[in-house]
């Protein structure tokens, strides 16, 4: 049975500022574009979506503007959360994580991501077995040839976009991983349809850029990744789930 979702309550519009040292404006391959950083309260398993789009996004928007929604919010609004204790790890998953180079103990380091046997064996059920058995012999293959990413490559964007316990660091989720969002895909297209704009669920992080899910023929993978290189949206405090972006005026 799912849970009923609670009602939104509508504030007054929020000024648009930047998120830390990152700009509004960026500079891409199809010109200057605006990032807008919707900042939002803490959204829960028991918050709507869709409600929430209308709430902080639409006072917003114009004509024009694509939406672009962290993927996280979609789990966590999907209820694709769970508690990373109630998670069965498997020897496989600890093989697995054990050859991820997350740059611990570096200054490059910027999470265990699925360096930790928890997010692993996530991902290696969300691709599958086989797939990621697959994926793992490749990449042993490849990698000393000096090709990187084959691994994550060949499991998928839905598996990749599971993270460890550590993904979120905002009460209540610090010790919750985060699967894959459900049909990713289809619920932008239903964004699109109500709202009549280009609409992207987006994982964005220090580890790249990727896109679950694009309705609408104004924004390709590339474009994506070059809208949101410097991660605009945050991770964690900034509480800035949905960006609109807009072409600049020149």
């Amino acid at each position: 049975m799912s849970k009923k979702k609670r009602p939104v309550v509508a504030r007054a519009p929020q000024p648009i500022r930047p998120n830390g040292n990152r700009t509004l404006e960026i500079e891409t391959s199809k010109g200057v574009y605006l990032r807008l950083p919707i900042k939002t309260p803490m959204l829960t398993e028991s918050d709507d979506l869709f409600q929430a789009l209308e709430t902080y996004v639409h006072p917003h928007a114009k004509p024009g503007d694509f939406i672009f929604i962290s993927e996280k919010l979609v789990c966590v609004t999907q209820g694709r959360i769970i508690p990373y204790r109630s998670v069965k790890v498997g020897r496989l998953a600890r093989l697995f994580a054990s050859k991820v180079n997350n740059k611990i103990h570096t200054k490059d380091f910027r999470g265990f991501g699925h360096g930790t046997a928890v997010a692993m064996q996530l991902l290696i059920e969300e691709a599958g077995y086989p797939r990621a058995i697959f994926a793992a012999g490749v990449a042993a293959l490849t990698l000393p040839l000096g090709i990187h990413g084959a691994f994550y490559y060949l499991v998928g964007k839905q598996a990749k976009s599971i993270d460890c316990p550590m993904s979120f660091s905002l009460y209540p989720y610090l010790h919750y991983a985060k699967l894959a969002p459900m049909k990713p895909r289809k619920l932008a297209r239903e964004i699109r349809a109500r709202t009549g704009h280009d609409t992207v669920v987006i994982d964005a992080n220090y580890r790249g850029v990727c896109t679950l899910g694009i309705a609408g023929k104004g924004i390709t993978e590339k474009f994506a990744q070059e809208l949101f290189r410097d991660n605009p949206l945050g991770q964690s405090e900034e509480m800035t789930p949905f960006c609109i972006v807009r072409k600049a005026i020149a």
